[in-house]
């Protein structure tokens, strides 16, 4: 009865049927899904029918043409091939014009997605973990293109937070009936370690001082070549060997049009609710549907605090942590404090985003509203 509906709807807009009679991707479920979506966001017409009013517009939801970036030499490739295969299949069974594009760095990766883009693509497919999200995001930023999740990194953490499953196979599947969503997203202005300013997005979530400090410490590459445990280790003794050097952070609260200045050691600017495994839900506020970023700011130099507050996060408590505070804000401005008698390297206090190493302060970081398509599982409210 919904499709009857759902066709007869179609038969009064034949600008938008015609259209759809050439996107073979748009299956039943997915306008349905339209459909839905419409009702529940536009009020009905006047009509006794309550006829839902389409317009050939709608239609460009429609996965039609995919590119699925990944990386052949990173763990386990052989499966990992075969997988990503299968979720090719999976997509051009759907009437999706999708191929492998195969990349050997991220440079590389970032000149592909401006290939797939230029040549017609309407979805591009992140197939591994957050770092490979943030660097694609680059250019899909801003584009007439959508980003799309096949999760294979380690943390997964947006995979997380959208909901999306974390079988290759089953992820592709999912991204067929997706919901494309506008978003926000974070921008860093930095300075790189040549010395350079440089900016980029982010998705998840930047981090400055003793976070940034240990993916400075473990740069890419290190959890491959040491193994998870023996990684897991390293960081573990670097985190209680950091100096918990002190910058300065100043920002305007949500609500407020007072600029506030803070000495801390750790700034986290927070994007997603969920990061997944002991981490949790590390910033209470902070989602995507939002455009501002949850600012967790670290007073204390105290490692016990830390731990705290990382364990409030895994159970889901709702501590109020000595030292560790929150707010809302849409920007942040760090940079370092005074000199004092400290050398240059132990007083340099490093930026990352998504768990990317950036460079060092200064740093200012934004947001930038309505900035990206990504595609969630159509019951993920974000």
């Amino acid at each position: 009865m919904e499709w009857a509906r759902t066709n007869n709807a179609l038969c009064k807009c034949r600008p938008a049927y015609d259209k759809l009679r050439r996107l073979p991707s748009c299956s039943r479920d997915r306008i349905t899904q339209i459909l839905r979506a419409k009702k529940a966001a536009e009020p009905l017409s006047g009509s006794a029918s309550g006829t839902i009013q389409l317009r050939a517009a709608d239609f460009d939801l429609c996965m039609r043409k995919a590119a699925l970036l990944y990386n052949p030499d990173s763990g386990g490739s052989k499966q990992r091939q075969r997988e990503l295969e299968s979720a090719v299949d999976v997509l051009k069974n759907a009437g999706v014009d999708a191929g492998l594009v195969p990349t050997k760095s991220p440079h590389h990766a970032l000149e592909e997605t401006r290939l797939a883009i230029d040549s017609g693509c309407d979805t591009i497919f992140a197939c591994g973990g957050d770092g490979t999200i943030h660097n694609i995001a680059q250019v899909v930023a801003n584009s007439p293109a959508a980003l799309a999740i096949l999760p294979l990194g380690t943390a997964n953490a947006l995979a997380h937070d959208l909901n999306i499953p974390f079988n290759v196979v089953a992820a592709a599947k999912a991204s067929l009936h997706a919901v494309p969503r506008r978003i926000a997203l974070g921008r860093v202005f930095f300075s790189d370690l040549k010395g350079k300013p440089g900016m980029r997005y982010f998705i998840v979530a930047a981090g400055v001082g003793v976070d940034a400090h240990l993916f400075y410490k473990l740069h890419t590459g290190a959890k491959q070549r040491m193994g998870m445990g023996a990684y897991y280790a390293k960081a573990w003794h670097l985190w209680f060997s950091y100096p918990m050097t002190r910058f300065a952070a100043e920002y305007t609260a949500e609500g407020s049009n007072k600029s506030r200045r803070v000495d801390v050691t750790e700034l986290m600017a927070i994007r997603i609710r969920n990061f997944g495994g002991i981490l949790q839900e590390l910033a209470p506020g902070a989602s995507l549907d939002r455009n501002d970023m949850r600012l967790v700011f670290c007073r204390t130099a105290n490692r016990l605090a830390y731990l705290a507050y990382v364990t409030r996060g895994l159970l889901r408590l709702h501590w109020s942590i000595p030292g560790i505070d929150l707010d809302h804000s849409t920007k942040v401005s760090c940079a370092y404090r005074q000199p004092s008698g400290a050398s240059e390297e132990q007083r340099k206090i490093y930026v990352e985003a998504d768990g990317e190493l950036l460079g060092t302060l200064p740093a200012e970081i934004t947001v930038v509203p309505d900035a990206l398509t990504l595609l969630a599982p159509a019951n993920q409210a974000i």
